[in-house]
C-alpha cells in the first residue's frame, strides 16, 4: 500500500489573459518561474511525492524543470480541475495517503500554512479539507456553503444564487483529500454545470453524501492565495514577494535605504551589515558578503562578492568572482569570467572579460582588460 503524503499541482492551463507565447507558469517572479514556488512549498511542507499536471506547451514546462524530482502528467484535453486530478492518479498508482492539491499559478502560498492545514486535516480526521479565505469582494470565486464546521458544498460563481453570491468565504483552490476517496469519487463526476466541465469542487458534496467529514480552514493572509491570470496580477504578486524577501533580509541584518526600490531574487544570499542603496538589482545565484556597500543602480548577476566590497553607482557585474575589499566603479562593467583576488580597484568606465586580477591590482579608468592575467599589486 502506497501511503504517506503526495501533492498534485495543476499547471495545464493556457493562461490566455497573459497575452504571451510562453506558458503562464513559466513567467518569472523574483527570478524564478511561477511554478517553482508551489513545488518548493509542497516539498518544504513534507510532501514526498509530487505530480505536476501539464497541458499547454507541456514540453516547454517540463524542460524548464528538468532537474526537479516530480512526476509529469499530461492533460491532453482541458476538461476541468476534476479531470486534471484524475489524470494525476496515473502518476500515483495505489496511493492511499493524504493528497494535497495546489494550483501552479498561486505562487505566494507559504509552506508553514500548508503544514498548519495538514495538521488540522489530521486532527479533524477529515476526508476533504479546503483552504478558504474571506474576501471583501468575492466576485469570480467559488463560495463555501457551510453547516457549522461541515462544508456542505462549494458553488461556483456562475452556478450561484443571489444569496450564495453574498457569501464572503471563498474557495482558494487548495485542498487536502483522503486519496482513496477522491480518486474513487472522481470517476463519478458529471459535467452538468455552466462550464460543462468536471468540477473538483463537486467532490465536497460527494463526500457529504457519503457521510464523510468535510472541513474548511481559513487562511489569515488572503494575499498568499493570489492567483495569477494576467500581467497586472503578476506584477502585484512580485511586489508582495519582493517585500517578503526584503523583510527577511533586513531581519537578518541587511540595511536597505529604500526597500521598495531594491530588487533581490529569491535565490540571492546577502551577509549582515551590508547596505543596499535604491535601485539595486541582485539576480540569480548571487552571493554578497558582509559589510559591503552597494550603491544606486548596481546590477549583479550570478556573481560572488566577498566581504567589504564597495560597488559604486551604475556598475554591472555578471558571472564574476570578487575577493574581499574590492572597490568597483562607478559605471564599471565586469563581464563573465572576471576574477578579482582581493583588494582590487576597478575605476570609472573600466570593462573586464575573462580577466584575472591578482591581489591589489588596479585599473583606474577607461580601460578594457580581456582574456588577461594581471599580477599582484
Amino acid at each position: 500500500m502506497n501511503t504517506g503524503l503526495a501533492a498534485v499541482i495543476l499547471a495545464a492551463g493556457k493562461g490566455t489573459r497573459m497575452k504571451s507565447a510562453a506558458p503562464k507558469v513559466l513567467h518569472p517572479i523574483c527570478g524564478q518561474p511561477m511554478l517553482r514556488y508551489p513545488i518548493a512549498a509542497a516539498q518544504q511542507a513534507g510532501f514526498e511525492q509530487i505530480a505536476v499536471v501539464v497541458g499547454h506547451q507541456a514540453e516547454m514546462v517540463t524542460q524548464a524543470f528538468s532537474g526537479e524530482k516530480v512526476h509529469w502528467v499530461e492533460q491532453t484535453e482541458q476538461l476541468g480541475t476534476g479531470h486534471a486530478l484524475l489524470c494525476a492518479a496515473e502518476a500515483l498508482p495505489g496511493f492511499t495517503g493524504t493528497l494535497l492539491l495546489l494550483c501552479g499559478d498561486v505562487p505566494l502560498l507559504q509552506a508553514d500554512i500548508l503544514e498548519q492545514v495538514l495538521q488540522y486535516h489530521k486532527n479533524e480526521k477529515a476526508t476533504v479539507t479546503v483552504l478558504t479565505a474571506e474576501m471583501q469582494d468575492p466576485t469570480g470565486y467559488g463560495r463555501i456553503i457551510r453547516n457549522q464546521e461541515q462544508v456542505m458544498k462549494i458553488v461556483e460563481e456562475k452556478d450561484a444564487t443571489e444569496d450564495q453570491r453574498r457569501i464572503n468565504e471563498i474557495n482558494t483552490g487548495t485542498y487536502l483529500f483522503d486519496a482513496e476517496f477522491v480518486f474513487s469519487a472522481l470517476k463519478n463526476l458529471k459535467t452538468d454545470n455552466a462550464q460543462g466541465e468536471y468540477y473538483l469542487t463537486d467532490i465536497v458534496a460527494a463526500a457529504v453524501s457519503a457521510g464523510k467529514k468535510t472541513r474548511g480552514v481559513g487562511i489569515p493572509d488572503a494575499t498568499q492565495m493570489m492567483g495569477i491570470n494576467d500581467r497586472r496580477q503578476l506584477a502585484e504578486a512580485e511586489a508582495v514577494m519582493r517585500w517578503h524577501i526584503n523583510s527577511e533580509l533586513m531581519l537578518s541584518g541587511v540595511s536597505m535605504i529604500d526597500p521598495t526600490t531594491v530588487y533581490v531574487d529569491s535565490t540571492v544570499e546577502i551577509g549582515p551589515d551590508t547596505v543596499l542603496h535604491p535601485n539595486v538589482q541582485l539576480h540569480g545565484a548571487t552571493k554578497i558578503g558582509s559589510n559591503c556597500i552597494i550603491e544606486t543602480g548596481v546590477v549583479v548577476v550570478d556573481s560572488t562578492v566577498a566581504d567589504g566590497a564597495h560597488l559604486k553607482a551604475g556598475s554591472a557585474i555578471e558571472e564574476s568572482q570578487l575577493g574581499p575589499d574590492c572597490k568597483i566603479g562607478p559605471m564599471a562593467h565586469l563581464r563573465p569570467g572576471t576574477v578579482l583576488v582581493g583588494s582590487n580597484k576597478i575605476g570609472n568606465f573600466v570593462e573586464t572579460k575573462k580577466a584575472v586580477m591578482g591581489e591589489g591590482a588596479q585599473s583606474s579608468h577607461l580601460t578594457y582588460i580581456g582574456d588577461a592575467e594581471v599580477g599582484k599589486n
